[in-house]
């Protein structure tokens, strides 16, 4: 397989990627047939996967407008993927064009690729690091020399919680970034579920099969449990609610049936 100029030297191009994959899902052009085939194989399934990331992503384009509008200009997305059309800084500075954001993630060819998309960008940078290990990411001098942590900051945790399992405890690296972060900062989350998927949970299930197979366990956990994950927040309105259900644009009745599955929510601290 001959590899791509983006594709950076160290990394095996022969295993698929969860980044390659959603990128794939989104119709980027930043994957590998390997990845292509987990996405196909996962979409027998769920044939709607697509449908589902691209209501995450319309999601997180309004959130991100959401808190650029309620005056915060510091951004800190954990787990933000290849950059598409329409990412953080992008959508942050249609707001407020001086918008500084940290991106972090640990596949290499999402930081590599955000690398080339940020060259030249003094507001925002890339940061190669994993949500397990929060005080790798707070203690950076990437992060520390960008995000000001005495003033708010929206918590970017957007598909990526439900690829941790419970045996890492999630739960304590969230509640770390949030005691890190001034009063008033945001945390924007999504999160996968049966709850709300048209299918029968086992048939969604042979999907969450296949991201085992690929050794990238899909953590699909209830409402209340996804609800735990703000605590020490205030919820925003309308609270916990599928995606397309949160601060809509256009009516909710008319997403795929897709759409709604899994949680999104944006919480606040006091």
């Amino acid at each position: 397989m001959e590899r791509p100029a983006w594709a950076p030297r160290g990394i095996d191009i022969s295993v698929p990627s969860v980044s390659r994959i959603y990128d794939f899902y989104l119709g980027g052009s930043h994957n590998f047939e390997v990845d292509r085939e987990a996405a196909r194989k996962a979409m027998e399934f769920m044939p709607g996967l697509p449908k589902i990331m691209q209501a995450n992503r319309a999601f997180m384009r309004r959130a991100v407008r959401f808190a650029a509008a309620e005056g915060i200009t510091q951004f800190l997305d954990i787990g933000s993927g290849i950059p598409t059309f329409g990412s953080v800084h992008e959508v942050a500075r249609e707001v407020n064009p001086e918008a500084r954001v940290m991106y972090v993630d640990h596949d290499p060819v999402a930081v590599a690729h955000s690398q080339a998309v940020l060259a030249g960008d003094e507001h925002a940078d890339v940061l190669a690091a994993d949500l397990r290990k929060p005080r790798e990411i707070l203690d950076s001098s990437q992060t520390q020399s960008l995000i000001d942590r005495n003033r708010p900051v929206a918590l970017l945790l957007v598909a990526i919680l439900h690829f941790v399992e419970d045996t890492d405890d999630p739960y304590a690296a969230v509640a770390e970034l949030r005691d890190a972060l001034a009063p008033g900062s945001l945390l924007v989350l999504t999160h996968a579920s049966y709850e709300g998927i048209p299918l029968p949970p086992e048939r969604a299930e042979g999907a969450v099969d296949v991201y085992k197979g690929i050794r990238n366990p899909l953590v699909m956990r209830s409402r209340d449990a996804i609800a735990r994950f703000f605590e020490g927040y205030d919820m925003v309105e309308p609270g916990l609610v599928p995606m397309p259900r949160w601060r809509p644009e256009t009516a909710p009745e008319d997403d795929d049936a897709y759409s709604f599955s899994g949680f999104a929510g944006v919480g606040r601290t006091a």
